[in-house]
């Protein structure tokens, strides 16, 4: 396979997913229903050859991918967007910089956290390290979100979900469980309750 192909797994619920806190690098454990979505998709993946299977650090993607999975190795460029002084924040107090900045997902700098360059420079790092082939990555919701922009949709992910993207061809193949079609990026801003997710992390 001269492709890359990646399968992207956000992580199941966790109380600040459930709870819409700001996440980010804090390093929290699934909840109940969150081990339950990670167990869902061991059918789902059982079957499929991968040529790397790697998870971020953080024990809610590491949990999910040991239920889901098994045992992984892990990476710190595959952790959520840092918001720093914001995490643990509830999304409804963000200031309005910080909002836009999420729903356009460009632009944005946390204080004491990441800005938008950052985190694609650590994402695209691991990425280029990756050999042509199938890759199964166990990671956070923005970074799903970040790469599924770059193939041409803004499809931010619940949890215990699947994106599969052909990195090489930029494009997206396939979400489990099914959505409705994801806008693309250049569409119209979606609304602040459909994007108000970004901040679980």
């Amino acid at each position: 396979m001269d492709a890359k192909v990646l399968w992207l797994v956000r992580h199941g619920e966790t109380v600040r997913s459930r709870d819409h806190l700001l996440a980010g690098w804090a390093d929290i454990p699934l909840t109940p229903r969150g081990e339950e979505e990670a167990l869902a998709l061991a059918p789902f993946l059982t079957g499929h050859h991968f040529d790397t299977v790697t998870s971020s650090d953080l024990q809610r993607a590491v949990t999910t991918a040991r239920l889901a999975w098994g045992e992984v190795r892990t990476d710190a460029r595959l952790r959520e967007v840092s918001f720093g002084d914001l995490e643990g924040h509830p999304w409804e107090t963000l200031p309005e910089e910080h909002r836009q900045g999420l729903y356009r997902f460009s632009g944005f700098a946390f204080p004491g956290g990441e800005r938008d360059d950052e985190l694609e420079a650590r994402v695209h790092a691991f990425l280029e390290e990756l050999p042509p082939g199938r890759h199964l990555v166990f990671s956070h919701g923005g970074i799903v979100r970040l790469l599924a922009r770059e193939v041409g949709v803004d499809a931010f992910p619940p949890t215990g979900s699947v994106t599969v993207i052909d990195w090489t061809a930029k494009r997206l193949l396939l979400r489990h469980p099914p959505e409705p079609a994801p806008r693309p990026v250049e569409g119209p801003e979606s609304s602040v309750e459909s994007h108000r997710v970004t901040s679980e992390g």
